[in-house]
């Protein structure tokens, strides 16, 4: 069929681009703003990508529209839609549908599904998962809302049928492997619940949960009840990984249980861990199974670790197999990602974007780098949630571990240099603020020393701020 992907350089449907591709399917799309990586990957697969969302599109005549949940009923301030074509389509009567619902129907079916969930690193462990199923021979299929390095693409259909299973072995065993990372942002503008519900997983990981997603979630209850439904749509036979460690996690299975459950995390877990993050023992029901020696930072990636070992066991990898494929594991794009290196001054790209993310990130390199290296947080407050200013006073916690601290502050409606004020804002500060990206990167610059280690945060393009940093410290 021929599908049309409104929104298609959002990370999820960038994605589904990619796999309607490989299965065979005609694919267009449009979207505004395009920025890479999904820019590039999609340019690189041959979709045709148009600017703008206007009615005109309708003349290509696909099949069925596939919706993007940035698209919304939305009208400019002249009372014009902000959405045309969406318009066109419910105007003409137009076949639509949602990514998640179309990707449920046309690729997930028949498939053992692993769905990671969790507010954080989400990407970082389906990647992980991916990695681990791949390196043990079973070729998974994947969609990943980033480019992990170890694949280079952010999606793929994987093996027809999973590599090993007999023609006498039993139906479930026999079940090719998907991997998604399972996000609980809503669906559509026609269809609010959280796109996980869609996919249905036989192994669901509940990474971690706390309050985000402001502009569609009232407070952390809301996003908990998103979380058990999720559990309510894994069969009996099916298993949930769960971070014992998170008391909200704890609360969504109180709720009901209806599957087995395995634990990560806590020292009385089914799967903990015994040593430095970058080095570390995998203990599986307190006996040693697995050792874990790589180069990624922080314990969220060695909670992210265990989880995805935790994920891989319930499809009979052993953990000792999921520990040694770690060691090859070469992380995601924008996740701690060197940008380059000038006079000394490296400087670093990543996706972290909630103050539990920020602090996480930061944490992790001071622990690489060690109490007497420089870091220089450089960041936006670009989510939705952050926009709206509801975790503003989690700032200055989450930039504790940097030395100084700077806030692209653009679209925001809230004042982020009081925000900061527990840091002491201005010149020579521990923080210091920016209307624009010019100015941004004059103070990144004046206050950069040989030695620094500078960390660009936002999950967006940042206006480009990484080459342009890289090329002022040239100067």
């Amino acid at each position: 069929m021929h599908i049309h992907i409104l929104g298609i350089c959002g990370t999820f449907m960038g994605g589904l681009a990619a796999l309607a591709r490989e299965a065979g399917h005609k694919v267009t799309g449009c979207d505004a703003g395009v920025y890479p990586p999904m820019s590039d990957q999609l340019r690189a697969l041959g979709i045709e990508l148009i600017e703008g969302f206007g009615a005109d599109q309708l003349a290509l005549r696909p099949d069925v529209f596939v919706v993007g949940n940035v698209v919304s009923r939305a009208r400019l301030a002249d009372g014009s839609p902000k959405f045309p074509l969406m318009e066109a389509i419910l105007d003409a009567g137009l076949p639509y549908t949602s990514g998640p619902q179309w990707l449920a129907e046309q690729v997930l079916q028949g498939r053992h599904v692993l769905a990671v969930a969790g507010t954080h690193g989400k990407t970082t462990t389906t990647s992980m998962l991916a990695w681990i199923l791949e390196s043990t021979g079973l070729q998974p299929g994947f969609l990943i809302g980033g480019v992990p390095l170890n694949f280079g693409v952010s999606a793929r259909l994987g093996a027809p049928r999973r590599p090993g299973a007999g023609e006498g072995s039993l139906e479930t065993d026999s079940r090719p492997l998907f991997v998604i990372e399972a996000d609980e942002y809503d669906t559509a503008f026609f269809d609010k619940r959280s796109k996980f519900v869609h996919y249905r997983p036989r192994t669901a990981v509940l990474n971690n949960l706390e309050f985000d997603h402001a502009d569609i979630f009232d407070d952390l209850a809301d996003i908990e009840r998103q979380f058990h439904h999720l559990v309510r749509t894994v069969p009996p036979s099916g298993r949930i990984v769960v971070n014992g460690l998170e008391e909200s996690l704890a609360r969504v299975l109180h709720t009901g249980c209806w599957s087995t459950v395995s634990s990560f995390g806590a020292a009385v877990s089914d799967f903990s861990a015994m040593g430095d993050p970058q080095a570390f023992d995998v203990l599986h029901r307190g006996e040693v199974a697995g050792r874990v020696q790589w180069g990624l930072t922080g314990v969220h990636n060695q909670l992210n670790a265990l989880a995805a070992i935790a994920a891989a066991h319930h499809v009979g990898v052993p953990v000792q197999q999921a520990a040694q494929a770690l060691a090859d594991f070469q992380n995601v794009k924008r996740r701690m990602e060197l940008r380059g290196t000038v006079g000394g001054i490296a400087v670093y790209d990543d996706f972290a974007h909630h103050p539990t993310a920020l602090r996480t990130t930061l944490d992790g390199l001071r622990r690489s780098l060690g109490p007497d290296a420089r870091i220089l947080a450089v960041f936006e407050p670009r989510s939705n949630t952050m926009k709206l200013g509801a975790m503003k006073s989690q700032l200055p916690w989450a930039l504790e571990t940097a030395d100084l601290a700077f806030c692209h502050t653009a679209g925001l409606d809230w004042d982020a240099a009081a925000a900061l004020a527990p840091l002491g804002v201005g010149p020579g500060q521990r923080a210091q603020t920016a209307p624009d990206i010019d100015t941004l990167v004059n103070q990144v610059q004046q206050a950069a020393k040989p030695g620094d280690h500078i960390v660009c945060m936002s999950n967006g393009g940042f206006g480009g701020v990484h080459e342009r940093l890289l090329r002022a410290l040239l100067k």
